[in-house]
């Protein structure tokens, strides 16, 4: 017999931790490989660590709600594989996580005088709190941040970025985080939790059902809130006649799935449109940083795709300018299908610099997106619909059919005008008319 160790995977470059959710499998299980051991939580999305052979698992050396570095060892599985790594035995296991522990203490965790949570219930994890004490931050300025972990946690990129916009700000008078316990501070918090708007109370009425939001839910109505509260949106609306375009579909989709061994969506289409028209404007893709615009090179297109939950994740689409249509077919497939079997990595939903969500999918004609931050623009793309329609000839006008939808393009008036905002989605509404009846893919 054995052992080896299961370390926490790497799941995208812009991932440092993960937190531990729930063990699947209790200490003297039996495990065959690729079963699911635990589920783990990053900042972006939920995963399951599977095993990577047959055997036992002897010991968790992290328990749930554990925030856990990438590369740590988590657990110690008893295998019959002669080429499995062997470990020390049970004891210097148990040591292992000890040293662990006492390593990730060293590291990361204040003094036992710092609050692990706020009055309002906001958790922040031992790093944070260090990073907080070391920096003098207030326990005020703790709660103001909005966060972007799990149900709002603050992470340590959140407190990062905060810290590069502190200096552009007036210092906070409040007493630091270590004295959170002192009068003045607990007088400006109660001044800015009654500053702040509150979500009326609901009661249940007879009959009522009580569902609990999952934690995407959760993350999601945060993340829709603080957006809505950081961004000024402006919303545009442009009706494209897409005639051509759907007839193209139609002419070719038989063939192309022959070919490509893919179905092609209009959803592709729509995104190259979007590409083209940021070329035209760049000052579209864009992020804003305090009172700092960035202009980004690439243009990485999220595409809002549904789970089967109900739930809703951004795939984003990298450096989508350098594929052709094909190549924006395959990628949009594959990510959603992807998406809906929950097997994106972190990487796969962050870095987009504007987002398309297709509207008509469900039958809308037309919606009013909120942006995804720290983007600067989303657009809805609304149902294809026939409509009678004046058509311009030689001849003089005629009435005719066309295929005819809404674009809906939502931005930040704090760094996107009306004249910029309505000439993008003119633009993209250009590109999707003149879409040519006789293209060869």
């Amino acid at each position: 017999m054995a052992q080896i160790e299961l370390v926490m995977p790497k799941m995208g470059e812009s991932v440092a931790e993960a937190t531990i959710i729930k063990w699947l499998k209790a200490e003297g299980e039996s495990i065959e490989a690729e079963e699911s051991l635990l589920e783990i939580a990053t900042d972006k999305v939920d995963s399951e660590v599977p095993a990577p052979e047959d055997g036992i698992l002897i010991k968790q050396l992290f328990n749930e709600d554990d925030v856990v570095k990438v590369g740590d060892v988590i657990a110690i599985i008893e295998t019959d594989s002669a080429a499995a790594k062997p470990t020390a035995d049970a004891a210097a296991a148990a040591k292992v996580a000890v040293e662990v522990e006492k390593a990730i203490e060293t590291v990361s965790a204040p003094s036992d005088d710092l609050p692990k949570s706020s009055s309002e219930g906001k958790f922040y994890s031992p790093l944070v709190r260090s990073i907080a004490k070391e920096e003098g931050i207030t326990i005020d300025e703790l709660n103001s941040i909005n966060g972007s972990g799990s149900e709002g946690r603050v992470t340590k990129k959140d407190i990062l970025e905060y810290l590069e916009t502190r200096s552009s700000q007036p210092k906070q008078t409040a007493s630091p985080l270590a004295n959170s316990s002192d009068v003045p501070a607990k007088k400006e918090s109660s001044a800015l939790a009654a500053s702040r708007p509150t979500a009326p109370e609901v009661k249940p009425m007879e009959g009522d059902e009580m569902i609990e939001m999952d934690r995407m839910r959760k993350m999601i109505a945060d993340h829709m809130v603080m957006s809505k509260s950081v961004s000024p949106h402006v919303t545009s609306f442009v009706e494209a006649d897409v005639t051509n375009l759907v007839l193209w579909r139609n002419k070719i989709k038989n063939d192309f799935m022959k070919r490509e061994g893919e179905k092609i969506t209009f959803t592709p289409i729509f995104i190259e449109a979007i590409v083209k028209a940021i070329k035209d404007f760049p000052l579209i893709n864009i992020s804003v940083n305090g009172t700092t615009i960035l202009k980004h090179r690439d243009i990485n297109i999220g595409m809002a795709a549904a789970l089967p939950t109900g739930n809703l994740i951004v795939p984003v689409i990298k450096r989508a300018d350098q594929l052709n249509l094909v190549g924006l077919t395959k990628t949009v497939n594959d990510l959603a299908n992807r998406a809906r079997q929950n097997k994106l990595t972190p990487d796969e939903i962050s870095g987009g610099t504007y987002t398309v969500t297709n509207v008509g999918t469900f039958g809308n004609v037309l919606g009013t997106p909120i942006i995804n931050q720290p983007q600067v623009a989303i657009m809805a793309m609304g149902s294809i619909n026939k409509k009678p329609s004046v058509i311009e000839t030689p001849e003089g006008d005629l009435i005719g059919i066309r295929h005819k939808m809404f674009l809906s393009h939502s931005y930040d008036h704090r760094v996107v005008d009306g004249a910029l905002g309505g000439m993008f989605v003119k633009r993209v509404a250009d590109y999707l008319e003149a879409f040519d009846i006789n293209r060869e893919f």
